[in-house]
């Protein structure tokens, strides 16, 4: 009655395993919630003048880090008396909770050495389930503090970026495989999933895209680096202005880190066209900025450009999604025409174009929603739009990167496709061919050697027998009447040379060459004479088998059954 069966001990340890995954995502949650607020701690005790108590630290470092999962802020005390709100994300903050819940999941997910770990789905839903508890008491907690969490944004996007981070964790710990789609999805999608050419591609376009979004990144922040560097005099007085000691001043600092990727992003959205909007009347663009801004006072804006028209300096801006477009063409051409495949594992046109725009369009899509949390509300007036806006500049890098991506890429498979003399190359030596290739084009060079072994052998042994017939005359010692005539037409026969035919390296070669085109069949035998019998065979060299269909159905040299001597 008391003893336990294998069934209940699986189902205790299934138990255990998702009671584990759930206290992962608690914890991964609180470790993100901790160490903010004991940066938060650290500045409010160096504050020589704090203006709360530690219990409203607390509820603003709970706000600070809920706004790091995208949750939007309203801060009731203004001037005004209308609570404002605070949507710009610091995108530095994020990396923090997606990272922890990220590695929760994976690790919840990892079986564990003896025992079988918990499933995808229940690693997936505990970690989930267990960070977001930790979400409702650090919204609870913050609900009287100087920022409070809007709760239309804690189902989305907070809970969004939760569990879309346990899900990569759970997708790295299964190996990262791409398909197969559930069961509810589009039989077509499925099966067009289930292809390999079709994950290859799919492979080639994310990473082109990724290569896209990477140069577009670094370019915005190029430019906000040369824009802070001609108006460093500006940055320094509004840093200085917002806080006169030395831990405000780390503030500010910290506060201008977080969001040294949201300016990154602000000037991609620059060069891209769009631009962004420094309040309702005002849009900065590299043709000039139009209206009257309303700017904060805030160090990094000091890169904004001045009010006018933009000037060739401003243009130059346009160079970065130049250089996005062609790292995208550049991407897709290596794996369009590889430096190490033959010229049969290229790509065609169509495919090229095809993964070139699929890549434009991811390239698209993930700066629209990079562009969509890097800036947002900070008021209910002038500042209510203030930011790039994510559905132009989406677009703007859908149009650069397919404008000028696929003909760019279709240049450079052309190019990667040439030899010097801009002709088309030919296949690349054996040694540099995939393994499949490799071992195709030895079995056919093997096979046409064989041929042209057995070719040889039997002109030779036609040879031999035309010469053991005495010609007209030779009987007497002499010439028949037609040799050694001056005839301008007359070619004497020219025999096949026999001589490098029987060198030792020749046969050696020849035999070898046999042995691997009969697949391990043949017996492990020198290529020589291998006895009298052999030496005294007629019919032609002795490394040639004597009955090439035996030898052809792969019968051993010691075969019984086998006739004539052994080779």
């Amino acid at each position: 009655m008391t003893q336990r069966g294998p069934k209940a001990t699986a189902e205790r340890n299934r138990t255990l395993d998702l009671a584990s995954a759930l206290v992962r995502g608690a914890v991964a949650a609180g470790l993100g919630l901790g160490s903010l607020t004991v940066l938060v701690m650290v500045v409010w005790i160096s504050s020589p003048y704090p203006d709360s108590g530690p219990g409203g630290v607390l509820r603003a470092a709970a706000g600070v880090w809920l706004l790091a999962h995208g949750a939007g802020l309203v801060r009731p005390d203004t001037l005004s008396g209308v609570p404002a709100p605070v949507s710009v994300v610091p995108l530095l903050l994020v990396l923090g909770p997606v990272w922890l819940a990220h590695r929760a999941a994976r690790d919840a997910a990892e079986p564990e050495e003896g025992r079988p770990g918990p499933s995808r789905a229940g690693a997936f839903c505990a970690v989930t389930a267990g960070y977001l508890l930790v979400v409702a008491g650090a919204a609870a907690a913050a609900r009287g503090g100087s920022l409070r969490p809007d709760p239309d944004t804690l189902v989305f996007p907070v809970a969004l970026v939760v569990a879309g981070s346990a899900a990569a964790g759970v997708w790295t710990a299964a190996g990262r495989p791409f398909g197969p789609l559930p069961s509810w999805s589009p039989l077509a999608l499925q099966e067009a999933i289930a292809r390999t050419l079709v994950r290859d591609r799919a492979e080639a376009a994310c990473r082109s895209a990724a290569a896209g979004v990477t140069v577009l990144l670094g370019g915005g922040a190029l430019l906000v680096a040369v824009a802070l560097g001609r108006n460093a005099g500006a940055a320094q007085d509004a840093f200085l202005g917002l806080a006169g000691d030395w831990s405000g001043r780390f503030a500010v600092l910290l506060l201008a880190a977080s969001l040294v990727p949201n300016a990154a992003l602000w000037g991609a959205a620059y060069g891209l066209g769009p631009g962004f909007s420094l309040g309702t009347g005002a849009t900065a663009t590299p043709l000039g900025l139009d209206g009257t801004p309303v700017v904060p006072h805030f160090p990094l804006l000091a890169a904004v450009p001045d009010q006018g028209p933009g000037s060739p300096l401003n243009g130059a801006a346009l160079a970065v999604p130049v250089a996005a477009a062609l790292a995208v063409a550049w991407f897709t051409a290596r794996r369009a025409a590889p430096a190490d495949a033959p010229r049969a594992q290229v790509w065609s046109t169509r495919e090229t174009v095809r993964v070139t725009l699929l890549a434009a369009l991811g390239c698209g899509a993930a700066t629209a929603l990079l562009t969509a949390v890097a800036g947002g509300p900070l008021g209910t007036g002038a500042l209510r739009e203030f930011g790039p806006v994510w559905w132009l500049t989406g677009p703007a890098a859908l149009v650069w990167t397919a404008g000028i991506g696929v003909p760019a890429a279709l240049l450079l498979r052309l190019w990667r496709l040439r030899t010097p003399g801009w002709a088309w190359r030919r296949d690349v030596p054996e040694a540099d061919e995939p393994p499949a290739t490799a071992t195709a084009r030895a079995q056919a060079t093997a096979r046409a050697t064989a041929t042209a072994t057995a070719v040889e052998v039997k002109a030779g042994r036609e040879g031999a027998e035309a010469s053991a017939v005495p010609a007209p005359g030779a009987a007497s010692g002499a010439l028949g009447p037609e040799a050694g005539r001056g005839d301008a037409g007359f070619e004497p026969y020219d025999f096949l040379p026999t001589d490098p035919w029987h060198e030792n390296d020749f046969r050696e070669a020849r035999w070898a060459s046999l042995k691997q085109v009969s697949g391990g069949l043949m017996a492990d035998f020198p290529a020589g004479p291998a006895g009298p019998a052999a030496s005294a065979d007629p019919a032609g060299p002795a490394d040639f088998p004597a009955d090439p269909a035996g030898f052809a159905a792969g019968r051993p040299a010691t075969d019984p059954d086998r006739p004539g001597p052994t080779p």
